[in-house]
């Protein structure tokens, strides 16, 4: 997911907490674990910096999402409480680990996916069944925020509680649609690839057979319509481009499948999942005059 909604969501884990009989120490210290427990698997980023491999795809969204690191960053995030606010309780550990968890599944649910089960498997776990942006989930905080200012009757946590309620319920809608789309689908090519639009409901299907892909727009209320058919040269070498740029070879391991681009001007390969307008925004290639 985006940071705006990892960090709605630790807000929102934060605020359906009963803190009525916290103190202020304790207070700052549970909404520092809410928020930090909801970003700090995208601390990540920083491997950038020393990217000289053409990595970073690999590593972005990897072992510091994985399952396995869950207790780890709840650990740490306990020490830090310890340190800045002094306080020590059991009860944030907790809180810490279900922040962590809820960040590191809920990417799971989008099309980039992330190394939820390394270092035990390299692989990318990606469902493809919820928005990278996912308007919803925004609207439902919205309105559970506006209701607690207007409602005296439930306390807010418990309003905060049922809006997560709702967002489990959106995201288990969403992949059961997506699930049987992709049920429809999959007979019909060798590979296949799902990616949820902004609209609630609908989804790219992407699929390749032999060297044909076909993005398709489809959902369980509208009959599915052909995007864009695209052609990949499953014969060209590769070898050179993987040489010359890493990043392309990285690319071909992180995707579920790749478009191979050759013409006289240049050579490369991209991941159709992020096609929009004539090209992918994952696109790695080298010029054929490159020296």
């Amino acid at each position: 997911m985006d940071t705006i909604t990892h960090t709605l969501f630790g807000i929102g884990l934060y605020k359906a907490i009963n803190k009525e009989n916290m103190n202020e120490s304790e207070k700052r210290a549970l909404l520092v674990t809410a928020i930090a427990g909801s970003q700090i698997p995208d601390i990540d980023v920083i491997s950038k910096w020393w990217d000289t491999n053409g990595q970073y795809q690999m590593w972005h969204r990897g072992i510091t999402h994985s399952i396995a690191l869950v207790p780890v960053w709840a650990f740490l995030l306990t020490i830090l409480n310890y340190i800045i606010f002094r306080v020590k309780s059991t009860h944030l550990f907790l809180i810490a680990a279900l922040a962590v968890f809820i960040h590191d599944t809920s990417d799971v649910f989008n099309a980039w996916g992330t190394g939820y089960l390394e270092p035990f498997s390299n692989a990318r776990l990606t469902l493809g069944t919820i928005s990278i942006i996912d308007f919803v989930i925004w609207f439902i905080f919205l309105a559970v925020f506006l209701l607690s200012k207007r409602r005296k009757l439930q306390k807010e946590y418990q309003l905060y509680r049922i809006g997560w309620v709702v967002i489990v319920l959106h995201v288990i809608v969403q992949s059961v649609q997506g699930y049987v789309l992709y049920e429809q689908h999959k007979h019909d090519y060798d590979q296949l690839a799902l990616s949820a639009d902004f609209i609630p409901w609908h989804y790219t299907i992407i699929g390749k057979k032999d060297g044909t892909v076909e993005i398709i727009s489809d959902s369980l209320v509208t009959e599915k319509q052909l995007k864009e058919r695209l052609y990949s040269n499953e014969e060209a070498d590769l070898s050179e481009l993987f040489a010359r740029n890493p990043k392309a070879k990285t690319l071909v391991e992180w995707s579920p499948f790749v478009v191979i681009e050759q013409t006289d001007e240049r050579i490369g390969v991209y991941d159709p999942r992020f096609y929009r307008n004539g090209q992918s925004f994952l696109f790695e290639y080298m010029e054929r005059n490159q020296p």
